[in-house]
């Protein structure tokens, strides 16, 4: 492939009848995808259902202390 050319989209397909239908055909499009392309879809959701509001867009922090009480 050409240096800067696109690669096309994944693409899969299943025809069943409804009652057939279930999450098999969504678990296994997305486990072949990978974690990268699960992570982008999302962020992706969450600029879209926020777009055109006044959020910061951030990932939380938090900082914790354990320490055993007593002796």
């Amino acid at each position: 492939m050409e240096k800067g050319a696109k690669t096309p989209p994944f693409v899969m397909s299943r025809l069943v009848s409804l009652k057939d239908a279930d999450r098999s055909f969504d678990i296994e499009f997305w486990q072949r995808l990978g974690s990268d392309a699960i992570f982008e879809a999302a962020v992706q959701l969450v600029e879209e259902a926020y777009s055109g509001k006044n959020v910061n867009l951030a990932f939380q922090r938090s900082v914790a202390t354990f320490r055993k009480l007593g002796s």
